[in-house]
């Protein structure tokens, strides 16, 4: 095997669509011989899964697995929600899931390069094969989060969207994980962008601030009001900011009498224990991903080109 440089592997990179250690693979392979590389990753059935990379994978399946004291959420997309639902990509999403419990790799790229747990050869490999040789789409691991501690969790709508929650309690981890997974679903329904207003960056606080004071100024009945006046009455609206964005100071959906915090002191106070929300991470399945929208008339006409 020959040594290759970093231009080498970002031309077969950029000219083939497939990913860096790949392309390091076929390079050191073929003694740095672009062609035969090409030639080695179409063999190989990659070629296959970088003719399909160009397609969005907006579809797919968010999954949460907690092990113990271990547990991850991890995003899987597709390009069709009917390969999401068969038990090849299921089981692929499953046995990831636990290699990354396993192994706690860095990131995806990383990832990739462990040998996956219950299947042979390396997350990358059985990714290429499911892609290539079975689904035949696209297919994408994009992100995961791993945590330690007291969890729980929530899949909503068979993997549309999933939440991760860490408690920290001196009680065991059975007797809080039903008011885990009920913070858990709070999450998943409202989608909370912060925990808790110590979360909200200042800037953003002094922003709402502005545009607060901007519509008083705009309002007749505001503009003449005394400036302590409105200051206060802009104290109040951010108190409104905090209880609609901060997780724990939403009104609980079960029940609107309390908040989300409410809830959690007082199954504690039940139990006879502490329990606090350390951190909740939530994902929505193919959010943030831009799914091209073409007609039925352009896709034929594409296809013909």
């Amino acid at each position: 095997m020959g040594k290759v440089s970093v231009a080498e592997i970002k031309e077969l990179m950029k000219s083939t669509g497939v990913g860096m250690m790949d392309c390091k693979k076929a390079l050191e392979a073929n003694d740095g011989d672009m062609d035969k590389a090409i030639e080695f990753l179409r063999e190989k059935g990659l070629a296959t899964q970088a003719k399909k990379s160009g397609r969005a994978a907006a579809e797919g399946v968010v999954a949460a697995v907690v092990n113990g004291n271990t547990g991850v959420l991890l995003e899987v997309n597709t390009e069709t929600d009917f390969a999401a639902n068969t038990d090849d990509i299921r089981n692929f999403v499953a046995n990831v899931a636990n290699t990354i419990i396993e192994k706690n790799p860095a990131d995806v790229e990383a990832l990739k390069e462990l040998p996956i747990s219950g299947g042979t050869g390396t997350v990358g490999e059985a990714l290429t094969e499911l892609a290539g040789m079975k689904i035949r789409e696209n297919i994408v691991i994009r992100r995961f989060v791993r945590m330690e501690g007291v969890l729980a969790s929530y899949i909503h709508n068979g993997g549309s969207i999933g939440v991760l929650v860490k408690l920290d309690t001196d009680l065991s981890a059975d007797a809080v994980s039903a008011i885990g997974k009920d913070v858990a679903m709070q999450s998943a329904a409202l989608n909370a962008p912060y925990l808790c207003r110590e979360q909200v960056p200042a800037e953003v606080i002094e922003k709402e601030k502005e545009i607060m004071l901007a519509q008083m100024a705009e309002d007749p009945k505001m503009a003449n009001k005394p400036e302590q006046v409105r200051a206060k009455i802009v104290e109040g609206k951010v108190g409104k900011y905090y209880s609609e964005n901060c997780l724990l100071e939403q009104a609980f959906v079960k029940d609107d009498k309390l908040s989300v915090q409410g809830y959690v002191d007082a199954e504690a106070k039940k139990l006879g224990g502490s329990i606090k929300v350390v951190d909740v991470v939530r994902f929505e399945r193919g959010e943030g991903v831009e799914k091209k929208e073409e007609n039925f008339a352009d896709e034929i006409a594409n296809m013909i080109k």
